[in-house]
């Protein structure tokens, strides 16, 4: 039986080996692969199958350590200074990975530094990244070392089917839930002394899903954000606390800018039973935000005296009206000296339509170096309110995030050259839409690899990062019900 199984894999071996393509080689990409027979070199194939094992301990402990750097930059909140909206983007930006494998990266690496034992296993390459982001999905300091024997001796598929099937349940009365429910719903937004507005509420599980769905769609839409946003372990020493703080500050922040997008969205579109059809003769034109600033202070950002100020009375700042400003409709009041209305313009936009569509050509999203996204403003480089032309070669898109940078955060944007916008930061730093080279490398990077997490006390051998259990049924009762038991199973 074994014999045969092993008769069997060799056969799958030769047999894929004889369909690479000519020329494909590991050590050469020209030198044509031998046609050889694997069972009569089975030494040479183990100590092959051993340097790929060993090398993979070495790439999970060197993980481990990019993990440790990237936690301790988002802690510093270095991601900042250049002008992105999280340490994710930053990563995506600066490495060249994808901006959903960057995320969960961020997150696996705040959640590490509370979880000792799987940091430790991860630095000596025991785990790879793959088992750590599942781990962290669900393990505490409490049912760590629960988890952690599991992992061990577990594939990364076997263990995410383990979390994935974890739930909690209850079995209350459901008819007299869902009547408290349905009582104690309730929804207020108001301004608050500061000039935001506070927004509480209780929802219905079906209107909170509604809701929930719609801020995760208008997440997508804004981020490129795939699944619901990360959450963030407990972390237990003090300074990690700072970014698991951090982590949900931004996503607290991330959800209000799709509420955001969800509301300006519903306006345009109104609020009839068929499109085009309003609600009780209205037209969602009735529902627009409106702003009233004085052409003095639109003028000068450094007047703040001026009236500024949104219908229900909360100020903004000058600088905000000029932001607002950059990408709307305008209408022109000329008061008299009672304060009355004389004369009341016809509304324009500040950027016509035909030149939005040229631009939205032009440029194909935030111009900002390492943004892209889609849902912009057209900013004013210099602004029209100073006598800046509404033209292409004064315009530049700009998502809300970097058109906030531009105007209240001290950033400022030129045109180095024609379609090379160069963006300054309060520092004087210049940041342009290039990418930096990469650092030049060891002749033997691998070599180098080894060398570095050998220092740091990792010394894998070819069954360090492998699986002991081929099955789910193949892992001992003891460990699999410890398990379920840490993760709230029963």
């Amino acid at each position: 039986m074994i014999a045969l199984a092993g008769s069997h894999a060799f056969s799958a071996l030769a047999l894929r080996v004889r369909e690479r393509p000519a020329g494909y080689g590991p050590e050469s990409d020209s030198a044509p692969i031998p046609h050889v027979d694997p069972r009569a070199e089975v030494d040479a194939l183990e100590e092959l199958e051993e340097e790929i094992a060993v090398l993979a301990a070495h790439i999970h402990a060197a993980t481990h350590r990019l993990l440790v750097l990237v936690a301790e930059y988002d802690r510093r909140r270095g991601w900042e200074l250049g002008g992105h909206r999280s340490c994710a983007h930053w990563l995506a930006f600066r490495t060249g990975i994808d901006l959903g494998a960057a995320r969960e990266k961020v997150r696996a690496a705040r959640a590490r530094a509370g979880l000792p034992g799987t940091s430790a296993a991860m630095r000596r390459g025991e785990l790879s990244f793959s088992m750590v982001r599942a781990l962290t999905r669900v393990a505490t300091p409490e049912n760590e070392a629960d988890l952690l024997e599991l992992a061990r001796g577990c594939t990364a598929a076997q263990l995410e089917r383990v979390v994935r099937g974890f739930r909690l349940g209850s079995r209350q009365d459901e008819a007299e839930r869902e009547r408290a429910r349905h009582e104690a719903r309730s929804f207020s937004v108001f301004p608050d002394e500061e000039g935001m507005y506070q927004v509480r509420g209780r929802l219905t599980p079906e209107q909170g899903a509604l809701l929930m769905r719609a801020v995760e769609a208008a997440g997508d839409a804004l981020f490129r954000e795939r699944g619901p946003a990360s959450a963030c372990s407990s972390p237990a020493a003090g300074h990690e606390h700072v970014s698991a703080e951090t982590s949900a500050r931004a996503a607290t922040q991330r959800r209000a800018d799709a509420i955001g997008l969800l509301a300006e969205r519903a306006l345009a579109a109104g609020f009839g039973a068929s499109p085009g059809t309003p609600v009780s003769g209205t037209r969602a034109e009735r529902y627009q935000v409106v702003l009233h600033v004085d052409t003095d202070t639109l003028a000068d950002s450094d007047s703040n005296l001026g009236r500024s100020e949104l219908e229900d009375g909360t100020r903004v700042s000058a600088e905000t009206s000029r932001r607002l400003a950059c990408d709307a409709s305008v209408v022109t009041i000329r008061q008299g000296k009672n304060g009355g209305p004389l004369d009341v313009g016809r509304r324009t936009r500040t950027v016509p339509p035909a030149i939005r569509r040229a631009l939205e050509a032009r440029d194909r999203g935030c111009r900002f170096p390492g943004c892209g996204l889609r849902f912009t403003d057209a900013h004013h480089v210099r602004h029209w309110a100073d006598g800046g032309e509404t033209k292409l070669e004064n315009l530049i898109l700009l998502c809300h995030h970097h058109h906030r940078l531009v105007h209240e955060a001290g950033w400022t944007v030129e045109w180095w050259e024609p379609g090379s916008p160069a963006f300054t930061d309060p520092r004087g730093q210049t940041h342009v839409n290039h990418r930096r080279p990469v650092s030049s490398l060891a002749s033997d990077p691998v070599e180098g690899l080894i060398a570095q997490t050998r220092t740091r006390g990792a010394e894998p051998d070819a069954l360090t990062a492998g699986a002991r259990w081929n099955r789910l049924g193949d892992i001992p009762g003891g460990v699999y019900f410890r398990a379920l038991e840490a993760l709230g199973g029963g």
